[in-house]
């Protein structure tokens, strides 16, 4: 495309990203300069830096690149501005906003009831996470207490769902070094939880199952049988993906030492999940501020040692094992009764009596058009995601809407380790590291 002198138009300002995007060295502010490297990750306020106290050493040819957004290499539509001196990796800037989806502007838009159907899109490989959270925090508006089945019906979902984001994340790490038969492994185990996801709720994703109140329906009939089978074979299988992947050279080689970040540094950065385990800090919502009945269940709370890819895989794979130990407890403890409260501000009436009674249609109707109403106040409810914690920010004005609401995404949170990782290593391992951090770009850019 040319105008008609035959000149080029210069596109660059139209992909230009701003403030966002990475600048040259020589126009970068000394404070931002270190921030970036990772050397003091917090500086005080009104704090002033000495260009002489970076300890940067560079040779005279650096060049900045983009790496992304393309999917799948960068999990997404991640883009990341590097900084090279030859094919290491000087600075790395994450950009972001490429998704534009909106979604906390639209959760106040939509009623408490409609909220899960559009929380449940944001981790699009963790959804009921996001519909539990939501849940979790409305009902502390609400002073509702959930019937004891609907809360571990809530935990055997959760412990599914982290089972499957982590077969994702083997799978999609496996791809990403190099290794198919960890992603064909990977997939084909996850599809027996979606299975039972799609079993139970209708969907393979996107479920709009747990709502306020407690979930959407009862377990299906034969749900321990099928858990089990669930149980039994990843629990096997798991140990063919340690022989595949644990103690191969090629693999070790890849990710042992790479992209390693301290306990100091990732708590610097407010990194939660994996990541912070990785590090050695036994940081696990789960575990230190219990929700639901985890304080009812035994497990372990997996921790690493270097904070590097390895020890980031480890963890996963062996939380696949802690989470199977944890829904093999719920199936043996789960309690009868309802699966939601009983009230009928919160509950709509069961669907049979729709058609017998005037009353329960007009109970019905009003639930699901007119919402329902949320004593004024605020709060913050956080859980152990499988990527870290996901927390719901929810502001009350009475009405049957959310005046406001924010999700804390541990996607987003985690992105700013990325910088502290890369430094120093080969531009050959950033795919490998991305992987690691394990991003889902819908959480990003909410």
């Amino acid at each position: 495309m040319s105008d008609t002198t035959g000149h080029r138009p210069d596109l660059s300002a139209e992909t230009d990203e701003g403030s966002q995007e990475l600048e040259d060295r020589r126009s970068t502010r000394p404070d931002e300069l270190q921030r970036e490297t990772g050397s003091v990750l917090r500086l005080p306020e009104g704090g002033v830096v000495d260009p002489a106290d970076i300890d940067i050493e560079t040779g005279d040819e650096t060049m900045i690149i983009n790496m992304g957004p393309q999917h799948p290499s960068t999990h997404g539509v991640l883009r990341l501005m590097m900084e090279l001196e030859g094919e290491t990796v000087l600075r790395t800037k994450p950009v972001i906003g490429y998704l534009h989806t909106g979604m906390e502007k639209t959760g106040e838009e939509l009623t408490y009831v409609q909220g899960s159907t559009n929380v449940t899109r944001m981790d699009y490989l963790s959804p009921l996470n996001n519909e539990l959270v939501f849940s979790l925090a409305t009902e502390a508006l609400l002073g509702v207490e959930l019937p004891p089945r609907a809360i571990w019906i809530r935990m055997l979902l959760s412990e599914l769902q982290r089972i499957s984001s982590h077969l994702m994340w083997m799978a999609t790490n496996g791809m990403d070094l190099g290794s198919t038969t960890m992603m064909i492994f990977g997939f084909r185990e996850r599809e027996m939880v979606l299975a039972f996801f799609e079993k139970a709720s209708g969907l393979r994703m996107n479920h709009n199952f747990i709502r306020p109140g407690g979930t959407a329906a009862d377990l299906p009939d034969g749900w321990e049988d099928d858990v089990s089978v669930i149980c039994d074979t990843i629990e096997e299988r798991l140990d063919v993906y340690d022989e595949l992947l644990t103690g191969q050279p090629i693999f070790r080689e890849r990710v042992e030492g790479v992209g390693a970040i301290s306990a100091r540094e990732a708590l610097a950065l407010s990194a939660t999940g994996p990541i912070l385990r990785s590090t050695g800090v036994a940081w696990d919502l789960r575990r230190t501020m219990p929700y639901l009945a985890y304080d009812e269940v035994d497990f372990d709370v997996i921790v690493g040692t270097y904070g590097d890819n390895f020890d980031r895989y480890a963890v996963r794979l062996n939380e696949i094992r802690e989470s199977i130990r944890i829904v093999r407890q719920v199936v043996e403890k789960m309690p009868a009764g309802d699966y939601r409260v009983q009230d009928k501000k919160v509950t709509p009436p069961p669907r049979a009596r729709i058609d017998e009674s005037m009353e329960a249609l007009i109970h019905h109707f009003k639930i699901f058009t007119e919402g329902l109403k949320v004593p004024e106040g605020e709060v913050y409810v956080a859980i152990e995601s499988p990527r870290g914690e996901l927390g719901c920010y929810l502001v009350s004005d009475g009405s049957a809407k959310p005046y406001r609401m924010h999700i804390r995404g541990p996607s987003f949170v985690n992105l700013q380790s990325l910088p502290v990782m890369l430094r120093g290593g080969l531009v050959a391992d950033a795919i490998a590291t991305i992987s690691s951090v394990d991003p889902v770009m819908g959480e990003v850019d909410r």
